[in-house]
């Protein structure tokens, strides 16, 4: 499932004028007293996005990387968090598209599941900030309905895996 390696080549457009992309991220989870705390970034505005938002850490695919490899490399260069274990049965994929210099792009995000003991993070340049919120408040926070659906899909499957359903 997560074995399938990217072979990135010069990219074109396809016959219909899209450019295709894909990334792979993780919903960071650090349980506190049996609570699951979610980790949030906090991107500025860019080129790619006119407004600042908080987002799950995520990133392109390198040349020769699993999906789970580039999650693990996102999520290490990102936040410094670097004992993540990944659930192995979560992969959630997103979709969407966007206007960037003239361009449109079709973008499709995988994400993971990721526990972490560790609670200091380390932001990279790409972010001014980071947070560990509880489930309702990381949901209310999170800018894209997108990452919203992410992580109520997380959620689930923590509960479920607790209760074993």
């Amino acid at each position: 499932m997560n074995s399938q390696r990217v072979s990135k080549t010069k990219q074109r457009p396809s016959k219909d004028g899209v450019w295709r992309e894909k990334s792979a991220g993780a919903v960071i989870v650090r349980m506190e007293q049996q609570v699951p705390f979610f980790l949030l970034l906090h991107y500025p505005s860019a080129r790619r996005a006119k407004r600042e938002y908080w987002d799950l850490p995520k990133g392109h695919m390198e040349k020769g990387e699993t999906e789970q490899e580039t999650a693990r490399r996102e999520v290490e260069e990102e936040t410094g968090l670097s004992d993540i274990v990944f659930e192995e049965s979560f992969r959630e994929p997103i979709h969407y598209t966007f206007q960037f210099q003239e361009k449109r792009i079709s973008k499709t995000v995988i994400f993971f599941l990721a526990r972490t003991n560790q609670e200091q993070v380390k932001i990279s340049h790409e972010h001014v900030g980071y947070i560990w919120l509880p489930y309702e408040e990381a949901l209310e926070r999170l800018t894209f309905a997108n990452a919203r659906r992410v992580l109520k899909a997380a959620q689930k499957f923590l509960r479920e895996a607790k209760t074993g359903k």
